[in-house]
C-alpha cells in the first residue's frame, strides 16, 4: 500500500483492511505486524484460517534499492549488490510462510521486487502460477498485440510524448489507426511552428514528433491529430475548476491564442476521432483528451470514451488502461460498455510497449 519507501508509515499499514479482508474472504483473518518474522504466525493457521502480512513496502528489501545512498556515490555499486542479497534472503523468507505462490498483482507485475518477482525463484514450477486476475490481463493483453482483428485502433492520450514515446513506436508496427490527443496535441503542433499559447509543450521533444508522423507514414498508419481545441485562461488545477470571468474558447490547435492554454479536444477533433474510432474491431484506449477532471473540458475524452462503447456493442474487443483512462469510463458511466478494463497502469504500458513483466516471466521461467 502506497510508497513508505522502506520505511514505517502507520497510515500505510495493512493492519487497518484487516477486518475488510475477514469480511470479503469470510473466514478468520490473522494479522502478522512483522512480515520479517512470521514463521510461527503462518504454522499456527488453522485449516481455512488466512494470515495477512504487513506492508511489504516497509521494507526496503522489498524493492531491492539501496537506501540513504545517491548513484553518484562511488560506493553505490556496492550498496546495489549487497541490497540484491538482501532482497533475494528475504524472498526467501517470505517463501518460507507457504507451500504455493500465486501472483496475482498485475499493478506491480512491472516490478522486480522481492514479494512480485524474486520470491517464485523458491517454488518449483508445479508450485508458483498466475492468478485468475493476471491470467484475464495477459490475455487482455495478448488479444491486443497478438491476437488481432482489424481494423486496430489505439488511442494514446496523456501530457507528454517522452513518456508514451516507446509504446507508440510499438503500436505503429501493429495498428492500422493512432489516435495522439491530449497535452501532447501541443508539441506536434509546435513541431509544425504552431502558435500554442501557454499549452503545455516538449520543446526538446520536437524531432520526436516528426518522428513519429514519419514512422507512421512509413508504416501506412493513419495517424489522427487533434485539430482544434478548447482552451482557457484560467484554469485552477488545484481545485479544477475555471476561476470566474476568466474565458473558454474554441480554436485551431496550432493557433492558440498568448495566455490561453489547450485543455480538450475541440469539436472538429471530436468529430475526426468519433470517425476513426468507429468499424475498428480492437481497440486500445490508453490517457485522456483533455483535463477531465474539471467538467468544462471532458467533451474530448467522453466522445472517444462514447465511441469505443459503440464500437464494442458492434463487436469490437476494447481495452481501457491507464488510471486517467479508468477514470474516466467510470466517470462517464461507460465501465459496463467495454471489454476490459485493465487494473494496471505502469504495467499495462511496458507490456504493450512489448517488454517482459518480471512478474510474470519469474512465473513462466522466461
Amino acid at each position: 500500500m502506497g510508497k513508505p519507501k522502506g520505511k514505517v508509515n502507520p497510515k500505510l499499514s495493512l493492519g487497518q483492511i484487516r477486518e475488510a479482508v475477514e469480511k470479503a474472504l469470510g473466514v478468520p483473518v490473522a494479522f502478522a505486524p512483522d512480515c520479517a518474522k512470521a514463521a510461527d504466525a503462518a504454522k499456527a493457521l488453522k485449516m481455512g484460517e488466512a494470515l495477512l502480512l504487513e506492508n511489504l513496502r516497509y521494507y526496503p528489501e522489498e524493492e531491492g534499492k539501496p537506501v540513504g545512498i545517491e548513484k553518484t556515490d562511488p560506493a553505490y555499486d556496492e550498496a546495489k549488490k549487497a541490497m540484491k542479497a538482501s532482497q533475494k534472503e528475504f524472498a526467501k523468507t517470505l517463501a518460507s510462510y507457504a507451500d504455493c505462490y500465486v501472483m496475482d498483482a498485475f499493478g506491480t507485475a512491472h516490478r522486480k521486487h522481492a514479494s512480485t518477482a524474486v520470491i517464485a525463484d523458491y517454488f518449483d514450477a508445479n508450485n508458483k502460477m498466475l492468478g485468475l486476475l493476471m491470467e484475464k490481463e495477459v490475455q487482455a493483453v495478448d488479444n491486443v498485440l497478438s491476437n488481432i482483428k482489424r481494423p486496430f485502433v489505439a488511442i494514446m492520450g496523456g501530457s507528454k510524448v517522452s513518456s508514451k514515446i516507446g509504446i507508440i513506436e510499438n503500436l505503429l508496427g501493429k495498428v492500422d489507426k493512432l489516435i495522439l490527443c491530449g497535452g501532447m496535441t501541443y508539441t506536434f503542433a509546435k513541431a509544425h511552428n504552431g502558435e500554442i499559447g501557454d499549452s503545455i509543450v516538449e520543446l526538446d521533444k520536437l524531432d520526436v514528433a516528426l518522428g513519429v508522423e514519419e514512422l507512421a507514414k512509413k508504416n501506412g498508419v493513419e495517424l489522427v491529430l487533434g485539430s482544434d481545441c478548447t482552451a482557457t485562461n484560467g484554469l485552477d488545477f488545484g481545485t479544477m475548476t475555471v476561476k470566474p470571468g476568466s474565458e473558454i474558447i474554441n480554436c485551431p490547435a496550432n493557433k492558440v491564442p498568448a495566455g490561453f492554454e489547450g485543455v480538450d479536444a475541440g469539436p472538429a477533433s471530436q468529430d475526426d476521432f468519433r470517425k476513426a474510432i468507429k468499424g475498428a474491431k480492437t481497440i486500445l484506449w490508453n490517457g485522456p483528451a483533455g483535463v477531465f477532471e474539471c467538467d468544462d473540458f471532458t467533451a474530448g475524452s467522453r466522445a472517444i470514451g462514447e465511441a469505443i462503447a459503440e464500437a464494442t456493442a458492434e463487436g469490437a474487443f476494447s481495452l481501457i488502461g491507464g488510471g486517467d483512462s479508468v477514470a474516466c469510463v467510470n466517470k462517464f458511466g461507460l465501465a459496463d460498455k467495454v471489454s476490459y478494463i485493465s487494473t494496471g497502469g505502469g504495467a499495462l504500458l511496458e507490456a504493450i510497449e512489448g517488454k517482459v513483466l518480471p512478474g510474470v516471466a519469474a512465473i513462466k521461467g522466461e
